[in-house]
This record gives structure tokens, C-alpha cells and sequence, in this order.
């Protein structure tokens, strides 16, 4: 395993490439609402990142060994669609959760973050209390990271918390290591025991993007290649952050104006 440690003016890059990725989200916001389709929101998310942000959108066209091609700018993941799902023609129908997945490439420099959405009025009690209780979670996953601790413990943390709610971790992906390539080492798992893994040290930047099932955990992928659903159609949310390991801690990297905050402030 090879990580790569960042440089403070790399981290300086990677803020600005993480902030940019948090205010496409922020933007597309106002857009998410029923009878839009994720086609047209990755079409406004593309044109936003690439004509007013200056900034190339990662998942065009990424082709990681085994994969197609990702056709589209964004990932847009409905209901029981776990993660990777693309756009398409499908108006959103009031009540639907969706997730957003925006990753910007800025001086080439990845920022890679995720948010939860409610399509109008009449989501679920379930649905609702699943989008918070992830959100949650990754912020627990984030409140383990600082200098010394181990890569284990953030997936302990999530995966406690996680269950403790009556929710259960998709364990076939995981968050990563990020800078100049999309995917690095670490691998960062959503599950786990305390004290496992590698030792976190600063100048390490990665990405915690808790998958969190409402029913079991199994996954299946769907013909397009790349779209991942719970297979017995249980809601699913994720949420993302990149953040960067600091001589006292944790920065996260892609908060924006418009970024839920953490639901436990110091």
C-alpha cells in the first residue's frame, strides 16, 4: 500500500478543489424537486462546473479496470439505488430520496463530496430518519480521524452507530484516498474493529462516504455497469466528504456555504 502524503500547498490545492465540489451542490439544490429528471440535473451540474467553476467533472468518461465508461458528469442515486447510479430521463416523483455525487477536477485536483436530498414533501418517516442517521455517521467516521489513530476506527464508529439505529453498512465499496488521481490508497471502509488498519498520519486526504441500507446490505449491480441497488429494494443514503489529516486533526475540505453542518458541534 502507497500513500501519498500531501504537502500543506497541496492541501491548499485540494481546498479549492473540495470547496468547488460542495457549491455545485449548493447549486443544483433549488433544481432537485419532482417531475426534473437526473438528466437534466447532470446537465445543469456540467454546465456549472465546467463554464462558471472552470473545473473538469471527474466521472466523464472515468474507466477504472472492469468498468464502461461513465457516461455522464454526476452520479444521481434514487431510493434503493445505492451509489454510481447515472442519470437519466426518470422524472423524480415527490417523496423519492436522491443522492447526488459530484466530484470536480480543479488544477488537477480532485474534490469529491455527496449529499442526500428530499424530492418535495412526503418523504417516509423511514426515508428521513435513514438520510439523518447517515449523515450521522459519516460524521462519527469523521470525529475518528486525527494523527495516531488507526484506519479501523473509522469504520468501528460508522458501523456501530449505523447499526445501533437498526440500519445496516454496504461493505463492497468504500471511501479512498484522493489528489491528483481520482482513487488512491487508503481504501477507508464504512465497518470494522478499533485499532485495526494502518496508523492515520498527517498530510493524508481521503474520502468517508458511508453507504447505509434501511434493510440487509446486500448489493447487486444493475446491466448499465455501474448503477448499485439494495437487492431487496431497501432505501438507501449516502453522504461524502473529503478531508485532509492535520497536525491537530481533521479539515474537511469540501464544506460549502450550503453543506448541512455537523449534527455533533463541539
Amino acid at each position: 500500500m502507497s500513500i501519498t502524503l500531501k504537502t500543506p500547498a497541496e492541501i491548499d490545492a485540494m481546498r479549492v478543489a473540495g470547496r468547488l465540489a460542495g457549491e455545485v451542490l449548493d447549486y443544483i439544490e433549488p433544481f432537485v424537486k419532482p417531475g426534473v429528471t437526473t438528466a437534466e440535473l447532470d446537465r445543469l451540474c456540467h454546465d456549472y462546473m465546467v463554464n462558471v467553476q472552470g473545473c473538469i467533472p471527474a466521472p466523464l468518461n472515468y474507466a477504472p479496470p472492469g468498468y464502461p465508461p461513465y457516461p455522464k458528469s454526476i452520479c444521481a442515486s434514487i431510493n434503493h439505488q445505492v451509489c454510481h447510479g447515472v442519470p437519466n430521463d426518470r422524472p423524480l416523483k415527490r417523496g423519492d430520496i436522491l443522492n447526488l455525487d459530484i466530484t470536480t477536477i480543479k488544477d488537477g485536483w480532485h474534490g469529491d463530496t455527496s449529499r442526500m436530498f428530499a424530492v418535495g414533501e412526503g418523504v417516509s418517516i423511514l426515508g428521513k430518519r435513514l438520510m439523518k442517521i447517515t449523515h450521522e455517521c459519516l460524521w462519527v467516521g469523521i470525529a475518528a480521524v486525527k494523527p495516531g489513530a488507526r484506519l479501523g476506527d473509522i469504520g468501528a464508529a460508522i458501523q456501530r452507530h449505523a447499526e445501533q439505529n437498526g440500519f445496516s453498512v454496504v461493505k463492497e465499496f468504500c471511501g479512498h484516498g484522493i489528489g491528483r488521481r481520482f482513487h488512491e490508497e487508503p481504501q477507508v471502509l464504512h465497518y470494522g474493529k478499533r485499532g485495526d488498519g494502518i496508523e492515520l498520519q498527517t498530510g493524508m486526504v481521503f474520502t468517508i462516504e458511508p453507504m447505509i441500507n434501511a434493510g440487509k446490505a446486500a448489493v447487486s449491480e444493475l446491466p448499465d455497469g455501474w448503477t448499485i441497488i439494495t437487492k431487496d429494494r431497501s432505501l438507501s443514503a449516502q453522504w461524502e466528504h473529503t478531508l485532509a489529516i492535520t497536525e491537530t486533526g481533521v479539515e474537511v475540505l469540501t464544506l460549502s456555504a450550503g453543506a448541512p453542518p455537523n449534527p455533533f458541534p463541539a
